[in-house]
């Protein structure tokens, strides 16, 4: 954890400092296709929205509509290490690999909804101001 100046305790993480630990974490969640992955697994691409559920890499990989197959992985990969998604590999002929949200990454997930909902809702706002401001520079 992070300590703020005058601080006691070492409990609490203070992101505005350079030097804290979570602003590593802060950069791997705010990258879109962390969200885009979490908000997979959280259901918005499936059959019955809202509604968790495991994931083949393949179905992941059609639902993400641009990802690489090497950024996919790496994401993947990272969001494992994290305790936010777990593989399951289920020795079938093919090898079948399921991605699940964790508790945490659950958690997670309700955060990056939102965040994806608003970008969605804003985006013909933001676009018209991104246009105004294009026209006058």
């Amino acid at each position: 954890m992070c300590r703020r100046r005058g601080w006691t305790s070492w409990s609490s993480s203070y992101a505005f400092l350079a030097v804290c630990p979570s602003r590593q974490l802060l950069d791997r969640i705010s990258d879109k296709w962390v969200v885009l992955i979490l908000c997979g697994l959280g259901g918005e691409g499936a059959e019955d929205p809202g509604t968790p559920a495991p994931m083949r890499y393949s179905e992941l990989s059609r639902l993400l509509a641009g990802v690489s197959q090497k950024m996919l992985t790496q994401t993947l990969r990272s969001l494992e290490r994290d305790g936010l998604v777990t593989r399951t590999v289920t020795p079938t002929v093919p090898v079948t690999v399921t991605y699940e949200l964790t508790d945490l990454g659950l958690s997670l997930y309700r955060t990056t909804r939102q965040i994806r909902t608003w970008a969605q809702d804003h985006m013909d706002d933001v676009q018209a101001h991104r246009d105004i401001y294009d026209a006058g520079a």
